[in-house]
């Protein structure tokens, strides 16, 4: 059995530096703001993204702040994939100390439509199975190290609620957020025991690829209706994410996180 040790003082309890980092989906929006911020922090990271190139190119742009950074292919909804990126990781990290499954994916097609259940198949087999595809392959060898660690899934508040469920149909992102959510809790309670912390962070509405395509009026809207009058910026999920992960964070363990700029209160 491992303990997580108690912080005796302030004294780099906010610290990863020198961790090793594994962030999916890394190389854009909010899981390029947690790739930063751990980088910032003085940890190694490893992106994994369908798109190696834009993976190699926000690597490169990490290294200005003086760790190891690279990216490697891996389509999360793929267990071929996953396992030939776990491969590679293990490769270029002795071991791994922190993973942030951020890859996710969402739709605007009705359960009911004609393609509908190809939407249900494809959003649920990357934002559920994928992410249990990855911890499959890398929680064991986190485990062999006998180190401890942190596992943090990026959930959404939309795993919590239904909004605007007749204008804006996304019903597998919604079931497979709650789904993580609870598999997480699963995963605190097993992993706990090795010293492995599990987590979730459960965004409101913060601006990556999921906005991106909305209309000002719509971000508008959202803005004047939420207690915080913002939306976030993907670099505030990663300041949450090192700071699960450091060892002020210790005893966060098993927690669904919302930041969501107060939207659960309202809606």
């Amino acid at each position: 059995m491992i303990k997580t040790i108690p912080i005796s003082e302030l004294k780099d309890a906010y610290s990863v530096a020198g961790k090793n980092v594994v962030v999916t989906g890394g190389n854009r929006g909010i899981g390029r703001g947690i790739s930063q911020a751990f980088a910032e922090g003085g940890a190694n990271v490893v992106i994994l993204c369908r798109n190696v190139d834009s993976g190699k190119q926000a690597a490169s742009e990490l290294e200005k702040f003086g760790g190891k950074y690279t990216a490697f292919q891996c389509d999360i909804a793929d267990y071929e994939s996953v396992k030939a990126a776990a491969a590679e990781v293990f490769n270029f990290f002795p071991n791994v100390d922190v993973l942030v499954n951020n890859s996710g994916v969402a739709t605007t097609t009705p359960f009911l439509a004609e393609n509908g259940l190809n939407e249900w198949l494809r959003v649920v087999n990357t934002n559920l199975h994928g992410t249990a595809f990855v911890i499959h392959e890398i929680a064991p060898k986190m485990v062999e190290a006998a180190k401890g660690g942190t596992i943090i899934n990026i959930t959404s508040i939309g795993g919590q609620r239904v909004s605007s469920a007749l204008t804006h149909h996304n019903p597998p992102y919604h079931a497979s957020k709650a789904g993580l959510d609870i598999f997480s809790r699963y995963l605190a309670v097993v992993l706990g025991e090795h010293g492995i912390r599990v987590n979730t962070i459960a965004p409101g509405n913060f601006h990556s690829d999921l906005d991106k395509d909305l209309p000002q009026s719509s971000i508008d809207r959202v803005e004047q209706s939420l207690p915080m009058h913002r939306f976030g910026e993907p670099i505030e999920i990663g300041a949450l994410a090192v700071f699960m992960a450091s060892p002020a964070g210790a005893m966060v363990d098993g927690v669904n996180w919302a930041m969501d700029g107060g939207a659960l209160c309202i809606r």
